[in-house]
């Protein structure tokens, strides 16, 4: 089974949607008029209905960025935007898919770059707080310090009551990104991860919430007039949480790990995005100074992806499989299916007996035997084989 990497390079969420157009799926005729007039989709017993969502980098290159699955009735804010002064990490991405009739939120955050240094001098230039290179000046944490003093104060402040029920080092999915760092003389490479269940209150409702988070860090020894001295590039990555109202957690589980199954970096965004970044360092280039010039270094990248672009995109997917694996002690799996329409196997929720799919990419679960979504609708929907 293959699980595409969600390659979290987060960013703030606030205006992201103006500037990621997709493609939600959505057909044409009565269907499409239906949802146009805010019904719900056609429903007999259990029955869960998902698009797929194609997010455009209008911005950067004008292509596809990400796909996934989501719940047709669900809505998605957020996209890629690229920074202008972090030439090691240029583009970001963050995202919410929030179910407006319920309390259930998957959430993707930014990620949080840093920079130190042993040199007391350049402190003195650059003190705590300042910035670097795009990157916050801040000594370096472990992911369950970034957790409880960076991840939830910067995006959970404005939760109430809220207190941390279980915290977990998730130390298999450290190793795996460990994997994927390159090593190189004279450089020392290190990663770990954490979880966090919290609960709090929001708009006065008992929200419970697991939030994920891991710790990529590189130091390197430099010479300086006084001796030798240390820098570390750390960085909070794959900051991601699922929540619900209190005592709904349990019953979304199976949708958040149909989301996750179901996400794919476009192999071809990927491939532009580590062309631009090791052109930048190259060329040691600080910060980019306005969309114009990103548009012209991003039209100079090749379209032939290279072969060790492509492993560590597939490394990268191994990551993915692990956070997946880890999603709380709720998870229950997800079952397998051919899908004809597109010639290979997608992940959905268990404990459904039957499913379908449409030439749209849209999916249809139900647990009622009677249930068939053809009657009533202008799409052929095709019932999927299990595996």
């Amino acid at each position: 089974m293959k699980k595409v990497i969600i390659y979290v390079l987060l960013v703030a969420i606030a205006g992201l949607t103006s500037m990621c157009s997709g493609n939600s799926g959505q057909g044409p005729g009565e269907e499409k008029k239906d949802r146009a007039k805010g019904k719900p989709p056609q429903q007999k017993g259990n029955v869960i209905k998902f698009k797929q969502y194609s997010c455009i980098d209008r911005q950067g290159t004008g292509g596809e960025a990400f796909s996934f699955l989501m719940p047709v009735d669900w809505v998605f804010d957020g996209g890629i935007i690229w920074f202008l002064d972090n030439p090691a990490m240029p583009a970001t991405a963050a995202m919410k898919l929030t179910n407006p009739r319920g309390s259930e939120q998957f959430e993707l955050f930014p990620n949080q770059a840093f920079w130190y240094t042993t040199n007391q001098q350049m402190l003195y230039i650059k003190p705590v707080g300042s910035r670097y290179f795009g990157c916050e000046v801040r000594p370096q944490m472990n992911a369950m310090q970034a957790l409880h003093r960076v991840v939830l104060p910067r995006f959970r402040s404005d939760a109430g009551n809220l207190r941390v029920i279980s915290e977990q080092e998730v130390p298999e999915l450290a190793q795996i990104i460990k994997k994927t760092q390159q090593p190189q003389a004279g450089l020392r490479a290190d990663a770990n991860a954490g979880k966090v269940r919290v609960e709090y209150t929001m708009n006065g409702k008992p929200m419970e919430e697991e939030i994920y988070a891991a710790v990529e860090s590189y130091t390197y020894p430099i010479q300086s007039w006084s001796g030798v001295v240390y820098n570390t590039n750390w960085t909070v990555d794959y900051i991601f949480s699922f929540k619900a109202e209190k005592g709904k957690l349990d019953e979304a589980a199976k949708i958040f790990q149909t989301i996750i199954y179901s996400f794919r970096v476009n192999p071809n965004w990927y491939n532009k995005y580590t062309q631009l970044v090791n052109y930048l360092i190259q060329r040691q280039i600080q910060q980019i100074h306005s969309i114009g010039e990103l548009s012209r270094m991003l039209a100079q990248t090749s379209d032939q992806i290279r072969e060790d672009n492509m492993r560590q995109y597939y490394e990268r997917e191994a990551i993915h499989d692990k956070i997946s694996e880890n999603f709380s002690d709720y998870i229950r799996g997800v079952d397998r299916y051919y899908d004809p329409n597109v010639g290979h196997q997608v992940e959905l929720p268990t404990g459904y007996d039957n499913a379908w799919s449409n030439p749209l990419g849209e999916y249809i679960i139900s647990d009622d035997p009677n249930y068939n979504p053809n009657i009533g609708s202008n799409l052929h929907w095709e019932q999927l084989e299990r595996k």
